[in-house]
């Protein structure tokens, strides 16, 4: 219910309107001051004066003449060569170019267009197209304390916390991340733990942008090199899967279970390929397999970690390496700590498994080639981590101190040759330089509480990714010296390499010199040895021969004894009768 009460008022009681109007300024009061109050002046210190002191600006405007500009693209393929052929593939352009070569309508191309590229020739040769305009100039040398700075932290959205396992960088460009998902421990996972692995943007940590539902949760994820939009993942039932972001959260594609691994697919790698959908997986239960995702339904090749191929007797894989410029060979780390180096060619399955390189107690973690020297590799186990060259295979070229918590993974720098990160159990993340120094870490970074259980960085160099046991993945953006490339970086790296790998050499063949003269040494006697057993007698001979020296032992004895039987016949003279006893009668009667 609303009350209105209205005022009332007349016009005439508001008063006479206002009316302004300008005038000069009139005195109404002047006092005149008062000397007797001068004395009781005080001058006021400090004062507070205010003072306007800005620069004089002036505004001017200018109208310049407007350039219209507008995007155009091309597409260009690299040398001009066909689809079907890759040219990062030197036996598909080998073979290519030997087809091509004996057309007869690439002979008579040559010879017309040789005219006209003489031409250019000449040219090119009268100027001298490779003058380097910029040799003396001098590059600035970062020199700053090693430092890296936490940007964003990306939690696992479960409420049951898993381990991230796995990270993998967006291919083109550090915009997202993918990180799986996945309780290692034995039995630890419960039905209601979440399954979801999550595509993150770097900008955005509430939220994942995609979510990927495998049936098991997977151990790995690996974007593609060629296609950004689609994803490797292996489970932890074995199964290998693929997802495309544009056709939602559910995997394309799946293995069968009967023809996928028998334990948990610890990695899984894609391989240089002209169609961009071939891959290769390792895990626990022994085997290695390959795969092209257009057709998962069963294994394209198939290896047993076994210089027999006996799948009883295969050592578990753990960690996987593959470099694009090697594309038929690969290492694999296994759970006793031994690396195998592989070449998929070979014609016989023995000879798949080059090489072995021992050097860890426990499962190797991880492994990766050098980006800028192939031949050196870095692994990471149990207590250390080793650089190793594939000239010596007896023991690594370098390593770290032993900690005293357990490694679990490590990587190069994608553009400095002499750094690499390391991940611990205590949750600290250690960088090396081992130009700088090789005894302890360039820096050593607290993560976070927890066992950090992955590590990858970005292909620039610049930011880097770790994955805890909580599912927590800390983004971290380095300093500037630890990701550019310093002056004569690369000669000093190689000096190292190649030094250490000399030195190797030397103590390797001294340590075979040795063994040789010890068993040089030790060989008369074992002829010796083995020349008496063979002359020896048997056994049953040597009991024969020893109780038959017994018996004439003790005959000997009872001869050399008195015989009690015998009379001694003495004479009245007390001396003993001459004739013996036994003596014939007409002896004894004489």
């Amino acid at each position: 219910m609303e009350i209105v009460y209205v005022y009332t008022k007349k016009r005439a009681e508001f008063g006479r309107q206002c009316n302004f109007s300008d005038r000069p300024a009139e005195l109404h009061v002047d006092i005149i001051p008062d000397p007797t109050q001068a004395e009781n002046f005080i001058e006021r210190n400090p004062v507070d004066i205010g003072l306007q002191c800005v620069q004089e600006m002036s505004e001017h405007e200018v109208n310049t003449e407007r350039f219209e500009t507008g995007s155009r693209g091309i597409n260009h393929t690299e040398g001009g060569w066909p689809k079907d052929v890759n040219p990062h593939e030197l036996e598909q352009v080998t073979r290519f170019r030997k087809k091509v070569e004996k057309d007869e309508v690439y002979i008579q191309t040559i010879q017309n267009l040789g005219v006209v590229m003489e031409h250019c020739i000449k040219q090119n040769n009268a100027i001298d197209i490779y003058e380097e305009y910029f040799e003396d100039a001098q590059v600035d040398e970062v020199d700053e304390t090693p430092s890296a700075k936490t940007i964003n932290v990306f939690r696992d959205p479960s409420e049951i916390k898993r381990t991230a396992t796995h990270i993998s960088w967006f291919p083109d460009g550090p915009r997202k991340l993918a990180v799986a998902y996945c309780n290692l421990d034995f039995q630890g996972a419960s039905t209601d733990t979440s399954m979801d692995s999550y595509i993150w943007d770097v900008e955005n940590p509430n939220k994942p942008e995609i979510t990927l539902k495998p049936v098991s949760p997977l151990v790995c994820l690996e974007y593609n090199p060629k296609d950004s939009h689609i994803l490797l993942g292996g489970c932890y039932n074995g199964q290998i899967a693929y997802w495309d972001t544009r056709k939602g959260s559910q995997p394309v594609e799946m293995t069968p279970i009967e023809q996928s691994h028998r334990d948990p697919a610890y990695k899984t790698i894609w391989i240089q390929s002209k169609t961009g959908t071939e891959c290769f997986s390792a895990s626990t239960d022994g085997q290695v397999l390959w795969w092209d995702i257009r057709k998962l339904g069963e294994p394209t090749e198939t290896l047993y970690l076994d210089k027999k191929q006996d799948f009883s007797k295969a050592q578990g894989a753990y960690s996987l390496e593959y470099e694009p410029t090697m594309p038929t060979k690969f290492m694999v780390g296994t759970e006793q700590g031994v690396i195998m180096s592989c070449n998929r060619k070979a014609k016989t399955p023995l000879e798949k498994i080059v090489a072995n390189f021992t050097g860890h107690i426990g499962p190797v973690y991880s492994l990766q080639r050098n980006p800028h020297f192939p031949k050196n590799f870095l692994s990471v186990g149990d207590w250390c981590a080793r650089i190793w060259s594939e000239d010596i295979r007896e023991s690594s070229i370098m390593w770290t101190k032993q900690y005293s918590s357990y490694l679990t993974d490590g990587c190069w720098s994608p553009i400095r040759p002499s750094v690499f990160f390391v991940t611990k159990m205590d949750g600290t993340m250690d960088v090396w330089d081992i130009i700088f120094k090789q005894n302890d870490p360039t820096l050593s970074l607290q993560v976070c509480d927890v066992p950090l259980h992955s590590l990858r960085v970005q292909e620039h160099g610049r930011l880097v990714a770790c994955g805890s046991k909580d599912g927590t993945t800390t983004l971290l953006e380095l300093s500037e010296g630890l990701y550019t490339l310093q002056r004569n970086e690369k000669n000093l790296v190689t000096a190292m390499f190649e030094r250490e790998t000399r030195r190797e050499k030397i103590l390797d063949a001294r340590h075979r010199e040795m063994k040789l003269k010890e068993r040089t040494k030790s060989q008369p006697e074992e002829d010796a040895k083995a020349h008496d057993e063979e002359d020896a007698p048997p056994e049953e001979d040597l009991y024969a021969k020893a109780e038959n020296e017994f018996w004439d032992i003790i005959k000997t004895e009872k001869k050399k004894m008195p015989d009690p039987t015998q009379d001694i016949e003495k004479s009245d003279t007390g001396k003993a009768s001459p004739i013996p006893e036994g003596a014939p009668e007409s002896e004894k009667k004489d």
